[in-house]
């Protein structure tokens, strides 16, 4: 695989990882907005919109580099059964969680401009995050400083078929 000069195979795996909880997440915000009450419906659908947005960005930059995009999965494992409004919330705030601590990695991996973007998608999760949960975290997008499993929540990166 060939990757663009000033990028490093750190810098193109840790893209490819946001790539894949951003197919995740969109896939989740899919079950969200089945579940969600209507009056949070605008905010589901926007956070489905801006999930696909960052995913689509993420397709042509992983391509940009020489590496070929992984692929969305047909189904994602969920964490818990989603059957009402109330589930669905928490499970946007753990889409959010996830995709924070991937754009994490994606900042401590990537440089200049590449960095800025990954902050500012980390920063836009977190902010996602706290208005879903009611309340922020200390840290977020590091898990193991926030006091939370986040790491490991929200919709799994790994498919279900």
């Amino acid at each position: 695989m060939r990757k663009a000069r000033g990028a490093t195979s750190a810098e193109l795996t840790a893209l490819q990882a946001a790539l894949a909880a951003e197919h995740a997440a969109v896939y989740g915000y899919g079950v969200v907005g089945g579940r969600i009450r209507e009056e949070r419906r605008t905010e589901a659908r926007s956070a489905y919109d801006a999930h696909r947005a960052r995913r689509d960005a993420l397709v042509r930059e992983v391509r940009d580099l020489g590496g070929e995009p992984v692929a969305a999965s047909a189904g994602y494992a969920l964490p818990f059964p989603v059957a009402d409004s109330a589930t669905a919330v928490r499970l946007a705030a753990e889409l959010e969680d996830r995709v924070a601590g991937v754009y994490s990695d994606l900042v401590r991996a990537a440089g200049d401009e590449r960095r800025r973007e990954a902050a500012g998608a980390l920063r836009e999760a977190a902010v996602r995050a706290a208005r879903w949960r009611g309340g922020s975290v200390a840290f977020p997008g590091l898990a193991e400083r926030a006091g939370t499993d986040a790491a490991t929540s929200g919709v799994s990166a790994t498919p279900t078929a």
